[in-house]
């Protein structure tokens, strides 16, 4: 009976041989170990000193020095937003001053709006891509616009996938209809039939008490007139 033990030791027996391995490898691998742990701990804290002591001040001298480019695209100046007014940044100083900074990501999006404002479409469309929004609207938004620009530039393929985009971004009640019905209209005007009718009962499916939702009926009725 004691032979039969053993010959198969117990899970008692298993986890102790188990722990005797690693209390090994740790002693004959001890100096490595340690030399990782500490570049981990020196990584880790110089990432959380980076973010602390200079990325967080940083963000928030950018968005001071935003101020009066915001202004001034309030008021729809967008040559003095985007270009400042000699005495106060516009938004492409602060792309360039504060490029790592949040508010220069913001910066990106004020300044495709008003180069898309300025009939300047494809600068327009080079910053509101380089735009990262996390907001649900001006996510959308932003896609929206650059399917303004496509539009605008006489691209109605590019106009239309990104109007798609910006219905099926974060979807919501107000920006979604508004896009898939864009998407919708260029669609029928490039003859994607199909493409426009699904977008078209995308909004009366999902947003039927949307101003989009109440009338995309007609559009639908006229369509399948067309499709037949």
């Amino acid at each position: 009976m004691s032979k039969k033990i053993e010959e198969n030791p117990t899970g008692f027996q298993s986890v102790e041989n188990a722990l005797s391995r690693t209390e090994q490898y740790i002693e004959e691998n001890q100096k490595s170990l340690t030399v990782i742990i500490l570049a981990i701990v020196v990584v880790v804290g110089g990432y959380l000193g980076y973010k602390k002591f200079y990325l967080e001040p940083k963000n928030a001298e950018a968005h001071g020095a935003m101020y009066f480019a915001e202004q001034y695209f309030e008021q729809d100046s967008f040559r003095l937003a985007l270009e400042g007014d000699g005495a106060n940044y516009g938004f492409l100083d602060v792309i360039d001053e504060y490029s790592v900074t949040k508010a220069a990501n913001l910066a990106h999006y004020y300044t495709g709006i008003c180069y898309m404002r300025t009939g300047q479409f494809e600068d327009a469309i080079e910053h509101l891509e380089k735009f990262d929004a996390e907001d649900i609207m001006v996510a959308s938004v932003a896609l929206g616009a650059i399917g303004d620009c496509y539009l605008e530039l006489e691209d109605k393929e590019e106009a239309a996938a990104f109007y798609l985009k910006a219905g099926a971004r974060k979807k919501n009640s107000f920006t979604s209809p508004l896009y898939l019905k864009k998407a919708g209209l260029v669609l029928e005007s490039l003859q994607e039939y199909e493409k426009a009718l699904k977008a078209y009962e995308t909004i009366e499916k999902n947003y039927p008490e949307t101003e989009e939702g109440r009338q995309i009926k007609k559009y639908i009725t006229a369509l399948k007139v067309r499709m037949n």
